[in-house]
């Protein structure tokens, strides 16, 4: 007697085969018993028809067809069957099948043991065969879902940021696929991108989401940007601290309650940043400096104004420019102390009083005036506009 008559007679027995196969993978792979999922006259169809494909080869009947088995990864990935459960899967069903012929050889003492030896080689190399072509059409199904989920995602953080969703309910479905919350407070957050294509923010949407703040980010050529639901009551210090942790250079937008604010919310983050001084990686709050958020806000005032107040010192050499524009910046950020812009200069304060004196004698502004110091201020912030400066000649800040 061949091991092909024992073959035979256990397809023959098919029916009941696809279905044992399919009780055992549900008993002994818990991803398959949610019936909602995969129910099971689907998995006892596709355990039936891969029994079909692997004893009709073994019959001698074709080449195998790994087909089904792509078709079943295919399947499986848009279901979000994990690829280790479908693989552990498809060996519960070849060990069954296998155990199954064994079975019934014993009872067939006439078939060679050899025969068992050489087909338990190939009923092995079909298994790798199969579980080959699964993974590869799980692995190809997977990366298309995680394309067409990201390309759905940013389209929806994008229409949430230009103000394109405008009734509640759709609102509230973007926020519920986005995984935020109906209702805020939120903030929006712009980085500033050193290249197009560059994330300037690397993993801070996952060391936000460990610290349990929802998210949604899209990357600009210029930008990335992000809305960060701050629920809990010390959310938005947290996301602060995170945000500092980056090394990038972003502004933050105040707290607001609703989705429908996200536009404005992201032309105040957007404003923060431009207001930010310098070009040292920092994080600009709006709320911050309400001066610099208006200087930002209208860049061609500011720029006129910046002319008109601070035209002399425009003028000078670029070196002596630079460094009294730089005791300048540094005597308002050290709230008008000489002493303590001198120890951030490395300088005496007499050279910080110098310098002083000599912005006053140019400017015909007095520092001891409230209503000069608000004028210089607000010109000294529309110098960090990167258009005000053009066709000067720059020098860096010395502090010597």
């Amino acid at each position: 007697m061949e091991l092909s008559d024992v073959i035979a007679a256990i397809h023959g027995r098919l029916p009941g085969l696809g279905e044992r196969i399919a009780e055992r993978i549900r008993a002994d792979v818990p991803a398959y018993g949610d019936e909602a999922l995969i129910p099971f006259d689907s998995l006892r169809t596709s355990c039936t028809a891969n029994a079909d494909l692997v004893l009709g080869h073994l019959r001698r009947e074709g080449a195998p067809d790994p087909g089904p088995a792509r078709e079943t990864g295919r399947i499986r990935a848009e279901q979000g069957m994990p690829l280790a459960d479908i693989l552990h899967a498809y060996r519960i069903g070849f060990e069954f099948m296998w155990s199954e012929i064994l079975a019934e050889a014993r009872a067939r003492p006439a078939v060679p043991d050899i025969q068992l030896v050489d087909r338990s080689a190939e009923i092995w190399h079909l298994f790798g065969l199969y579980a080959e072509a699964v993974a590869a059409a799980h692995r190809e199904t997977t990366a298309e879902l995680a394309v067409r989920r990201g390309a759905r995602r940013s389209a929806l953080v994008e229409a949430l940021f230009s103000g394109v969703l405008a009734d509640r309910t759709t609102l509230w479905d973007a926020a519920r696929e986005l995984g935020l919350p109906e209702r805020g407070p939120y903030a929006v957050v712009a980085a500033a991108a050193d290249s197009p294509g560059v994330e300037p923010l690397p993993g801070l949407e996952s060391a936000l989401r460990e610290a349990r703040l929802a998210s949604a980010w899209r990357l600009l050529p210029d930008q990335q940007i992000g809305l960060i639901a701050l629920a809990a009551p010390d959310a938005e210090a947290v996301a602060l601290r995170l945000l500092k942790r980056t090394g990038a250079r972003l502004g933050v937008s105040p707290r607001f309650p609703s989705l429908h604010d996200t536009p404005q919310a992201l032309r105040f983050a957007r404003l923060a940043l431009a207001g930010l001084p310098g070009s040292a990686p920092g994080v600009a709050r709006f709320d911050d400096d309400p001066l610099a958020m208006l200087v930002a806000a209208a860049p061609a005032e500011a720029a006129h104004l910046m002319n008109v107040v601070l035209k002399p010192v425009l003028e000078l050499p670029g070196l002596e420019r630079a460094r009294l524009l730089d005791t300048l910046e540094n005597w308002f950020a050290a709230g008008g102390s000489a002493a303590t812009t001198a120890e951030r200069l490395y300088v005496h304060p007499n050279t910080v009083r110098y310098r002083l004196r000599r912005v006053e004698k140019l400017t015909g502004l007095s520092l001891t005036d409230p209503h000069a110091v608000a004028g210089l201020r607000a010109a000294l912030l529309a110098t960090r506009n990167p258009a005000a400066g053009q066709g000067t000649d720059t020098a860096p800040a010395s502090s010597g």
